[in-house]
């Protein structure tokens, strides 16, 4: 790969290109105070500022996170719209293939892992009502703060604060969508609601959400299809709960409680139909009644945090976490080949569905305080436990396809950052220990896999995880920086385990187990001053054993171990204009990606649509003044071919663009908006369909037409 013309760009590009965030403000009024103070991010492990650490950080603050919400319906889709190297979602329930600098994110809430590894069911962005958070912190890159997932970066979702204001107070929003005929199926609702109360020292913060989604149209008035298998969010119904509970003990030290429930569940009021790719006619859906139970994702988390910022002079923080889900997929109309057992029943005629389950729980302790006599030197020093448990279950016939797998990770880590020259030059790094044990028993394979008895056993690996970085600020709003981090995920154990047609395997010493290990360095330009808030990064990572997702014909998607190498750059540029309230801004990601398709030791093949996003050109305009705001923005989703010797010319990227709008007013009685997601209406078939398995005809999914949202918001 050629490095250097990206370094050449990314040094000529950063001033003239200076990047933003986000579009919304600098300060974060959850945890500011007077305008101007920096923000916290959480999901970093420290209380010093982003200007202080090494990494590429992005902030979607409320304002522009509930306009994005409003447009497309969720925060993944926030996310992946404001984010240029984040793939563009699949608009379905699961976001398999959905990466942020071509590897997967590591999802959390309040810290708080969402994403199920072991048997990566892809339902991770999919855990809470956005009406529910806050912020969403995004930290890009390989890296290992919050242990095992985060080998693309991390998405943290911060809920809900406490409220600040004695008595009650809370919010209310009342939303309804309609495709663009305005059609009876096509049309759906969301109302949600939050109550808060402060007495003294005690707080509760209390809400729903519940939303009904219709059919989706694509941009010709076809509906758009029906995945019955992994999962769908048109014809659907959702359901979300949020508590949070909280005791002031002292005036620095904290308790507090926080629970949440989710639930999106298929109507199933829809059957597929089969599109043509060849003919370019994407897959469609009419009424009917698929069989079995449909696809439906559930997620409870509990929390209980104690915090206090003033203990010994330093920063404490611990938590304590339960997080259980059950991710039901749908069964298909003809019965998968997979689950046939002519034991049970003559083979292709046995119907079954998967469900998997993901039980885990953990803790969190942290200590961040600058050495006495030397406050230029801030130290952290932390524990992290956490227990996973994690099966894959046939719910018709209650067989096991993925055994019972148990995951341990016990991690010390320190962290150290020391400011030199009065702030000129910080040196950042630190050390993050992992053991980790997965055990197994022994198991069955299903009958397509040939009963293929598996002896289980208890792997366990064990590796030091470093991190490092150097910043330069010459002045305040300007700085720049390079970092080196690594972080670690486990492949996909579940599509490894259920796969196994070997005879005699022994789980102990299968090393298709062994850690996906991947670095991260980069080189990032920051320019915050005045009208500009810019930032340019050149990045590039690889791991030797890294995790691709390939298709078999039946659409299952196995594992395979290659080396995997990436590389990109992502420039952003915001500048206020001299129109008050105006902002315009550009973003753009270049990224490649490639692998080790033939064992030599040498990367030569492009990672395909499953496995890494296309580039991406980002232009938006923002208006807000007094009452009214507004947003325009475009995603210029830029063609690709994908080359490699086993290349498919079908599979290569046409590329789409998409516009988007929306426009907000104040009144004494709540907000009124009205959002446009496809403005132009554009027809277009998603990047996931239209670069992978070109004979599948059901996987041919055209995107959503354009779409209207009129919403009414209120605080209290």
């Amino acid at each position: 790969m050629n490095r250097k013309w990206l370094a050449a760009a990314l040094l000529s590009g950063a001033l003239p290109f200076p990047a933003l965030a986000q579009d919304a403000p600098p300060v974060d009024e959850a945890l500011a105070g007077d305008a101007g103070e920096t923000i916290i991010v959480t999901a970093a492990r420290t209380i010093l500022p982003p200007n202080a650490l090494p990494l590429t950080i992005d902030i979607i603050e409320k304002d522009a996170l509930d306009q994005q919400i409003a447009i497309a319906g969720s925060v993944t889709d926030a996310v992946a719209t404001l984010s240029p190297s984040f793939s563009p979602t699949r608009q379905k329930l699961s976001g398999a293939g959905e990466t942020l600098r071509g590897r997967s994110p590591l999802y959390a809430i309040n810290g708080i892992p969402q994403s199920t590894p072991l048997r990566d069911g892809s339902r991770d962005g999919f855990t809470i009502d956005g009406f529910f958070v806050d912020r969403v912190e995004l930290i890009f890159g390989s890296n290992a703060l919050q242990g095992i997932g985060g080998t693309g970066g991390i998405v943290n979702q911060v809920t809900v604060g406490a409220p600040t204001d004695e008595g009650v107070s809370g919010r209310a929003l009342l939303q309804a969508s309609a495709d663009n005929d305005f059609s009876d199926e096509g049309m759906g609702g969301k109302v949600a609601g939050l109550v808060q109360y402060k007495a003294g020292r005690f707080d509760a913060s209390v809400g729903a959400a519940w939303e009904r989604r219709g059919v989706f149209f694509d941009g010709e008035g076809r509906r758009v299809g029906i995945n019955l298998t992994q999962g769908e969010t048109q014809d659907s119904e959702t359901l979300s709960l949020f508590g949070r509970f909280g005791y002031a003990v002292t005036d620095t030290m904290r308790l507090d409680l926080i629970a949440s429930r989710f639930e999106l569940e298929g109507d199933g009021d829809y059957a597929a139909v089969a599109g043509n790719k060849a003919a370019g006619l994407p897959t469609s859906a009419r009424p009917g009644t698929p069989p079995g139970v449909p696809a439906t994702n559930r997620t409870e988390s509990v929390s209980l945090s104690l915090t206090d910022s003033n203990l010994g002079g330093g920063n404490f923080i611990s938590q304590i976490f339960w997080n259980r889900s059950r991710d039901t997929f749908g069964g298909e109309p003809n019965p998968i080949a997979t689950f046939q057992d002519a034991a049970i029943a003559p083979i292709g005629t046995l119907f079954d569905q998967s469900q998997n389950r993901s039980r885990k729980y953990g803790g969190k302790l942290s200590y961040e305080r600058a050495v006495p006599g030397l406050e230029a030197l801030t130290l952290i020093a932390g524990f992290d436990a956490l227990w996973d448990s994690t099966e894959q279950r046939l719910i018709a016939t209650d067989r096991v396809w993925v055994p019972p797998t148990d995951f341990r990770s016990l991690a010390p880590f320190g962290q150290a950052n020391l400011q030199l020259a009065g702030g000129l030059v910080r040196l950042a790094g630190g050390v993050r220990y992992e053991n980790v044990k997965i055990s197994i028993d022994d198991y069955t394979t299903l009958a397509s896999a040939g009963r293929t008895f598996v002896s289980g056993g208890s792997p366990t690996f064990d590796d030091v995880l470093l991190n490092g970085g150097v910043i330069v600020e010459p002045m305040p709003g300007i700085r720049a920086y390079a970092s080196y981090a690594e972080g670690y995920t486990v492949p996909d154990v579940g599509r490894i385990t259920r796969a196994v047609r070997t005879p005699g395997v022994d789980i102990d010493s299968f090393l298709d187990i062994s850690p996906i290990v991947s670095n991260n360095r980069e080189l990032g330009v920051e320019v915050k001053r005045g009208p500009l808030d810019a930032s340019a990064t050149y990045f590039w990572s690889s791991s030797k054993k890294g995790q691709l997702l390939i298709a078999r014909p039946d659409g299952i998607f196995d594992v395979q171990r290659q080396r995997v190498e990436i590389e990109g750059l992502e420039i952003n540029l915001a500048v206020k204009m001299p129109i008050d309230g105006l902002t315009l801004s550009a973003g753009y990601a270049h990224i490649v990606g490639q692998f080790d398709d033939d064992a030599d030791g040498l990367v030569e093949t492009d990672l395909d649509g499953a496995n890494i996003s296309p580039d991406r050109l980002n232009l938006a305009a923002a208006y807000a003044n007094g009452p009214l705001s507004a947003r325009v923005q475009t995603q210029f989703y830029l063609a690709r071919t994908f080359r490699g010797p086993n290349r498919d010319a079908r599979n290569d990227f046409e590329g789409y663009n998409l516009t988007d709008a929306i426009v907000r007013y104040q009144t004494s009685l709540g907000g009124v908006s009205l959002a446009v997601s496809n403005l132009f209406d554009r027809q277009y078939i998603s990047y996931a369909s239209d670069t992978q398995r070109p004979t599948d005809n059901f996987f041919n999914f055209a995107g959503r037409g354009r779409t209207f949202t009129l919403g009414w918001d209120y605080r209290f």
